[in-house]
Order: C-alpha cells, then structure tokens, then sequence
C-alpha cells in the first residue's frame, strides 16, 4: 500500500523559513492552497521544445507535487480544454512520463508499466463540498415544489458519489424572506440523507412569503468560506460549489445586489458559482453575476429537472477533473534535481506540463 505523507507541510515548513514578510501561523487564513480553475498551469511551465511535442488541445495545471521515499513521485493536477472546460474520466493509461537527468540532454520516456503509474485516488489530498441553496419562497410553494423536489433529487443523485466519502459531502439550505438561510440537512457524505430531506419538504416550510434572494447569496458564500477554512490544511486541499435555485427577484431588500456580487467576487477562489433561474420573473443577469461559473435557466417548471442536470454535470465535471497521478521514478539519490514532463492523449485531444523533483534519498521502489 502507498504510504501517503502529509502533502503539504514541508512546503509550508520551507516557505516558512524564506519568507520575511509572511508568518506561517496555524491560522486558517495563514493557508492559501488556491485552485487553478482557469486555463493557467498553475505550478508548471511549458515543455521543453526538444520533446516535440505540439501545442496541444488540452491544459495540464499544477496545483502541488511531493515525492516520498524510497521512490515515489505525486502530481496533483486539473486538465481542462484550451476553454477551461474540465476534463474528468482520464485513466493512468492515457498519460505518458519523461524525465531528464542533469546527464541527458532531452527527456527519455518512462515506461508507465514499469514504473507503476497510476491514477490515485484524490482523496487522499482533495476535499470536495456542495451547497445545495434552495428558494422556498411562496411562489415557488403554490406552483412548482413537486417540480423542484425531482429536480433537487435528481441533482443530489447526479452530483453525490454512489459510495460514500468524506472527500465529497453536500449540505442543502433553503430560504424565503427572513434574515436566515435555513438549514435542511448538514454536510454529509449519504446520498439516501440528502434525498430524504428534499422529500419532506412541505407546502407550508416557509412562513414568509418574501424572497431574501441576496442575503441568500451572502450567507451561503460565508457558509463555503469557513468549509474551505476547516478543509483546507497542511495536507489537505479544500473546494466548494454553490449551488442556488430561485424563480424570481430580490424582494426583501436586506442586502444590496452591490453587496451580494462583492461577496460572491471576492470570495475564496476555490469556490465555484452555479445558479438556476425559473419563469418569467427572473433577473437573468443578476444570476449570471451569481453563478459566475455557470448558470442556467428553465423556461417553465417541466423544465427545471433538465436545467438541474445540466448543473449537476458541471459540479461534477469540475470536481472529477483533479487528479492525483503517481509513479516510481528510476531516478536515485545523488542524480539531484530532475526535469519532469507530462502528457495526455486521449486519441483525439494532447496536452503536455512540466515540472521538476529531487530525488534525493531514493533508492528505489514505492511504498
């Protein structure tokens, strides 16, 4: 069995001693382990000319890398098109290693069999978290809450892994025009839970009538900031999506859509925006502003399971694109600091990162 190492300590123990102006506190805020969601390489650089490899179709970005001994080398990264769009579904068979030594003057290929390449599982560093926001305001109550019960059911049941994880939970909240986001059920990793919870939703939840829409938005991004403050550790990363449902406007005026959008834009950027817009009376492009991410609208109530799926998909693309690949380097103590490249192919579409690891104390193996 893999013996996994706390992941990130020793990065922090080393930015800890070089930094004269950070201070490496056990604080939450003293963690920043940002996602690269864009079409950046976060902690690689561009291949070296001399692979030959072309400009390709796909983006491998770095978020963290570690070695353990007696061999061992981990890369944990997203792959995305040229667009940004995830890339979920790889396999360990699709990826191909060079490394090159001080001694070589290129990379030479390495034989993923030989060096037991594989696609670990990313729970071992990546932590995953859904806010379901749901609005229970009168309208929705008298027209559309059997509509929105198979559409919220059917996205739990799209999202949620079928086994469970304390790598991905899902919390669901709902509202109407009081100054509260209400909870309906707390994180957990149980489908069946969050499923029977929807199902006991009633036409009378709500008394209230108004729709705090902003506030909504407001209480739900503090909600994902402290999960991403307690999930994101020395070893561990930390993500979250927002998800909120409403068929209409703001009509509570607690909180200003000013405020609302600041929240939403200058929240932790390992929390992702999706929002899903019903009928008529909405604001399409406040809930575009919402759900920066992505954002979707049903025309009528038969329509909201499809608009929920098409959510659903996203949050899980978005979450099953990271990968933790790991493979036994042939590299050994002494062959100091090696160049390390990684490419993708999936027949059709090729994409290609690299990066650098010290070998030292290897001696051979993994554990």
């Amino acid at each position: 069995m893999y013996n996994y190492m706390n992941l990130f300590s020793r990065t922090f123990g080393i930015l800890c001693a070089i930094s004269l102006f950070v201070s490496c506190g056990n604080a939450d805020d003293d963690v920043n382990l940002d996602l690269n969601f864009g079409d950046g390489l976060g902690k690689g650089v561009p291949v070296d000319d001399c692979l030959g490899l072309d400009e390709g179709e796909l983006v491998l970005s770095i978020q963290e890398q570690y070695t353990t001994l007696p061999g061992k080398v981990s890369i944990f990264f997203r792959v995305s098109d040229t667009n940004g769009n995830p890339v979920p579904g790889l396999t360990a068979e699709q990826f191909t290693i060079y490394e090159q030594g001080r001694n070589d003057d290129c990379f030479n290929t390495i034989s993923t069999s030989e060096s037991f390449a594989r696609i670990s599982p990313n729970s071992q560093i990546f932590s995953n978290n859904a806010l379901l926001v749901l609005d229970l305001s009168n309208s929705v109550l008298e027209s559309s809450l059997q509509e929105l019960k198979m559409a919220s059911a059917s996205f739990v049941d799209n999202v949620m892994p079928n086994a469970e994880s304390d790598s991905f939970k899902m919390a669901i909240y709902w509202f109407d025009g009081e100054d509260e986001l209400h909870l309906l059920n707390e994180l957990t990793s149980s489908k069946d839970e969050l499923i029977n919870s929807i199902n006991g939703i009633t036409d009378n939840i709500s008394s209230d009538p108004s729709t705090d829409l902003y506030g909504a938005v407001i209480k739900s991004t503090d909600i994902a900031t402290d999960i991403i403050n307690k999930t994101t550790t020395g070893d561990k990363i930390g993500a979250a999506s927002v998800v909120i449902f409403t068929d209409g406007t703001d009509q509570a005026s607690r909180f200003t859509e000013e405020a609302a959008l600041k929240k939403v834009n200058d929240a932790n950027s390992n929390i992702s925006f999706f929002s899903i817009g019903l009928g008529s009376e909405i604001d399409t492009q406040v809930l575009m502003d919402i759900g920066k991410t992505s954002s979707v609208f049903a025309s009528n109530k038969d329509d909201l399971e499809d608009t929920f799926n098409e959510i659903s998909e996203k949050v899980s693309e978005r979450a099953n694109s990271f990968y933790l690949f790991e493979y036994c380097s042939p590299k050994r103590d002494g062959s100091g600091e090696n160049n390390l490249a990684i490419e993708v192919n999936t027949g059709s579409r090729q994409g290609a990162v690299q990066t650098k690891f010290n070998a030292k104390g290897f001696t051979g193996g993994c554990e």
